[in-house]
């Protein structure tokens, strides 16, 4: 299998986008304050826009599509005709295979984990001295964790298809009968017996 461009770009494109969506949803986090409620003696927390819930989730799918597309054209490393020879090139693809995996399950963990927080808002949370009222927040860094890991995905998933391309040519294949061509004679047999008694004279 040779290396193709265009898959090499579906799946460069979906994790650089992604990327570019984790670290908005890293910078536009919901931020809450506490306020006190006009009719009575309630405080309640009022929270900032969830654009990072919406860029989470993005994310998460583009980089679960890279994956799957990825994965869908080398067959998940089950098959392929030089896979299981034991060169260099198929260790390379088995280490970078696992490494893609690690990474892309890391990612996930941390753009769903960001955006499901991102999204929950406390709202009454204190009566009669709201003023040590905590409103729940995510936490800084989630995001960025996963674009982080974004870009690790994108690396190994890049040299996992390029060893994985490699590995699955089988090396260089030994041609036989290669030279004199020695195929059947194309004339018929009463011909081929006058030319051999015409070599004879």
């Amino acid at each position: 299998m040779a290396v193709s461009i265009s898959i090499l770009a579906i799946v460069i494109s979906l994790h650089l986008i992604a990327f570019v969506l984790a670290i908005g949803a890293e910078r536009r986090r919901s931020q809450a304050k506490v306020v006190p409620d006009e009719y009575d003696e309630r405080t309640f927390c009022v929270y900032t826009t969830d654009a990072s819930t919406v860029y989470g989730l993005a994310a998460f799918g583009l980089l679960l599509i890279s994956q799957t597309v990825l994965n869908g054209v080398t067959k998940c490393l089950c098959f392929g005709k030089g896979l299981w020879n034991g060169s260099s090139s198929t260790k390379l693809a088995i280490f970078s295979f696992i490494l893609s995996w690690i990474s892309f399950v890391g990612a996930e963990a941390c753009l769903i984990a960001g955006s499901a927080r991102n999204a929950y808002h406390t709202k009454y949370r204190g009566i009669f001295g709201g003023d040590d009222l905590s409103c729940a927040t995510l936490r800084k860094g989630i995001f960025a964790a996963g674009a982080a890991l974004t870009l690790v995905s994108l690396l190994c998933s890049i040299l996992y298809y390029w060893a994985h391309s490699r590995a699955d040519t089988g090396g260089w294949e030994k041609h036989h009968n290669e030279g004199v061509d020695m195929t059947a004679s194309n004339y018929p047999p009463q011909q081929r017996q006058q030319t051999s008694e015409f070599d004879k004279v």
